[in-house]
């Protein structure tokens, strides 16, 4: 160790990242002691990771993270997370930005502070590649003052800002790929709540607990597109063709509309989500390309409506891994096995059930035999801890069946997963 070189050591010690870690190792000699403070890239200061920070006055918290942020030169990457912790000063927070601003290229912050410090106006026009703001507030965006040229990557969790000022922001983002938005306060000025954001670069985009009337996305270059538990009226994605994974989850939305961008698509996961059938095979009936389809926990619109595998089979030639969940309502099979068409390159295929009956082993004999080169087999089944007589005999039949099945399909790997 005597012989590593000073800035090897300085790389070590910012992989430690955790403040308490590198501080106690860079008391190890004089030598570590320097790579701390010369060639240190990586601190992060997190309420979790050490929990005595919950249990030092605010001052005496400042006081710390202000002394070892000030012992650095050179940091790239600082995160500041102090959740359950009492508001810090601005004027202190203030600082520590002002220190580290110049070199730094990742930002995680989660610090509340009296009054709100403007992380925009201090860390713009510099280098910085990802920013990442939790419980913070944003006003007033200037994109010509409070512009971030290097910027790629944009986070921000229980942040409150307008519609307007969202999308300036993205504006002045000329090189943003990545943008997650997670239960943002968005402030309107009208009665309704309406979001445009336009990008050019954008290549992923998440969005996660959000309530608005409308949200118009316009990004040429979109490839990812994750919708989870939000409440919207109208979306719309207006782009030109690149999205390849589009996904939404526990998703409550009257008008969905992803325009002409779904010829490229390889993978679709669709769970907890009411559908109506006819309009969204519509949408992706173009996808020729698709390799992953997951259509898990998927209400229909009309209780008539039936997802066959023939229209599966017939539309997305190219799939390899499907995943269906065991649907029965009123005595009809959500996903039939109608036709007689195969699904001749599926080699991963995934099952599942909240409720079992003794037509499910059925179900998955008929699946089985509509995908011949299949490779692995996923079950996954939700048993609940009281059970009656009729449960536990069912859930003998079927293991008896799957036993028998198996022993008919040997190539294919079977994997059970039960909640």
């Amino acid at each position: 160790m005597e012989q590593l070189p000073v800035e090897v050591i300085g790389n070590i010690l910012s992989h430690l990242s955790a403040a308490r870690d590198v501080v106690i190792a860079s008391a190890t000699c004089r030598k570590w002691r320097l790579a701390c403070c010369k060639h240190l890239l990586t601190l992060s200061f997190s309420s979790n990771d050490w929990p005595t920070y919950r249990d030092l006055t605010t001052t005496r918290l400042e006081i710390l993270i202000t002394q070892t942020i000030f012992q650095t030169s050179g940091l790239q990457a600082l995160s500041i997370l102090m959740e359950d912790v009492d508001e810090f000063s601005a004027s202190t927070v203030i600082a520590w930005l002002m220190y580290t601003r110049e070199t730094l290229r990742q930002l995680f912050y989660n610090v509340k502070t009296v009054p709100n410090v403007n992380i925009l106006e201090i860390c713009g026009r510099h280098k910085l590649e990802i920013l990442d703001l939790a419980h913070n507030s944003i006003v007033g965006v200037d994109p010509n003052y409070q512009r971030f040229p290097c910027l790629k990557s944009l986070s921000l969790s229980y942040v409150s800002i307008s519609a307007l000022d969202l999308n300036l922001l993205v504006s002045a983002c000329p090189k943003i790929e990545t943008l997650e938005l997670v239960n943002p306060e968005i402030a309107m000025s009208d009665a309704q709540v309406t979001v445009e954001l336009s990008s050019s670069t954008l290549k992923r985009v998440y969005v996660e607990a959000i309530s608005l009337d409308k949200f118009i996305l316009e990004a040429d270059g979109i490839e990812c597109l994750h919708l989870k538990d939000c409440a919207l009226e109208v979306f719309e994605l207006i782009g030109k063709g690149s999205l390849k994974h589009f996904m939404i989850d526990d998703v409550s939305v009257i008008h969905l509309d992803i325009g002409d961008t779904v010829e490229n698509l390889e993978s679709v996961d669709i769970s907890n989500f009411t559908i109506i059938w006819p309009k969204f095979y519509q949408m992706i009936s173009r996808s020729s390309n698709l390799k992953r389809l997951r259509l898990w926990d998927v209400m229909f619109d009309d209780e008539d409506e039936v997802v066959d595998l023939e229209t599966i089979a017939t539309c997305f030639p190219h799939l390899s891994h499907l995943s269906l969940s065991y649907d029965v309502r009123d005595g009809v099979l959500h996903y039939g096995l109608q036709g007689s068409s195969y699904l001749e390159n599926v080699v991963v295929l995934e099952l599942g059930w909240n409720v079992i009956n003794d037509l499910f082993s059925h179900w998955v004999e008929g699946l089985l035999k509509r995908c011949p080169n299949l490779k692995k087999l996923v079950i996954h089944g939700v048993v609940s801890e009281t059970k009656s007589d009729e449960e536990c005999k069912m859930l003998a039949n079927f293991t008896t069946s799957m036993v028998e099945l198996m022993r008919r399909y040997t190539v294919v790997a079977p994997h059970f997963n039960f909640e």
